[in-house]
């Protein structure tokens, strides 16, 4: 859903550390992350799920993937008065 974003902290090494964030930027969009072969790969994906954007990061590098999701219901909704 539009909102929802990834945020990745990454060693880059003598530098540091590097965050990065994927965020979904349109309505009907989300966030998905998979593991594979030693990659981590965050994508901004569609409804019918077509990546739009696509960030890959070396699993041994990751420090932290830290997921933010959009909230289903707004605070108000839950105020009964």
């Amino acid at each position: 859903m539009k909102g929802d974003r990834v945020e990745i902290v990454i060693d880059a090494g003598g530098e540091g550390t590097r965050t990065y964030e994927v965020t979904a930027t349109r309505a009907g969009r989300r966030v998905e992350i998979e593991t594979r072969r030693g990659v981590v790969e965050v994508s901004e994906v569609t409804r019918t799920g077509t990546p739009v954007r696509t960030a890959r990061f070396m699993s041994s590098r990751v420090l932290a993937l830290v997921e933010y999701p959009i909230a289903d219901e707004s605070p108000a909704d839950n105020d009964p008065s």
